[in-house]
This record gives structure tokens, C-alpha cells and sequence, in this order.
């Protein structure tokens, strides 16, 4: 089992930067894969980000890629999103999720993943 906890939202104009935290416990963090979802008002939890037990694959929503990145420090167990150029309507809750997985394959559906952490509010204005 692994316990997540998110960090680094906060209340940034549009243009700017916000890099999420998401700390792990256990010991075996390397063999989770991780992914970001985001949460707006009134609407659907959606897919932002993906990333593999080894870091060495990433996958992006379209309407992230070129200006998020997703990355992994298995031996800090955290997971990271590097947002740049925020815009508007990047503002919703952010989640970090783990699902146990040494494949090498990328999840992007949220049952995929079976441990979430309780989100960090990212708000971006105009």
C-alpha cells in the first residue's frame, strides 16, 4: 500500500509556473507507476499526466503537452508536474495516483490507478 500526498498549488497569474509535489510512502515506490489528474468545478476528473515505474516513459493530455512536465525521483519517492505558461482554465484540484504496475505500458483512465492522494488547489488568473 502507499500513502500519497500532493503540494506546490497556490494562486499564480496566467504565464506563470507552478511545480506539484506528490510525496509517497513505502518502500516501494519504484514499482508504481504515477499519473496527475486534474479535477475542475462541475466537471469530470481528467487525465493530465503519466509517467512509468522507471521514469523512463511519459505521456501527456493534449491539452498539457509542450508546457507540463511530468517527472520521478524514485529514490525521494515523489513525483513531480513542472506547469509553465498556466493558463485559466488549467485551474482545478490536482491529484497524484499510483497504481503498482513494472510493465511497460502508461495509464491514462483513473480506475486504472488504485491509490490517490487528497489534491492540491492550483488557481490560475487572468
Amino acid at each position: 500500500q502507499v500513502q500519497l500526498v500532493e503540494s506546490g498549488g497556490g494562486l499564480v497569474q496566467a504565464g506563470d509556473s507552478l511545480r506539484l509535489s506528490c510525496a509517497a510512502s513505502g518502500r516501494t515506490f519504484s514499482s508504481y507507476a504515477m499519473g496527475w489528474f486534474r479535477q475542475a468545478p462541475g466537471k469530470e476528473r481528467e487525465f493530465v499526466a503519466c509517467i512509468s515505474w522507471s521514469g523512463s516513459s511519459t505521456y501527456y493530455a493534449d491539452s498539457v503537452k509542450g508546457r507540463f512536465t511530468i517527472s520521478r525521483d524514485n529514490a525521494k519517492n515523489t513525483v513531480y508536474l513542472q506547469m509553465n505558461s498556466l493558463k485559466p482554465e488549467d485551474t482545478a484540484v490536482y491529484y497524484c495516483a499510483a497504481k503498482y504496475s513494472r510493465e511497460r505500458i502508461l495509464y491514462t483512465r483513473r480506475y486504472d490507478y488504485n491509490y490517490w492522494g487528497q489534491g492540491t488547489q492550483a488557481t490560475i488568473s487572468s
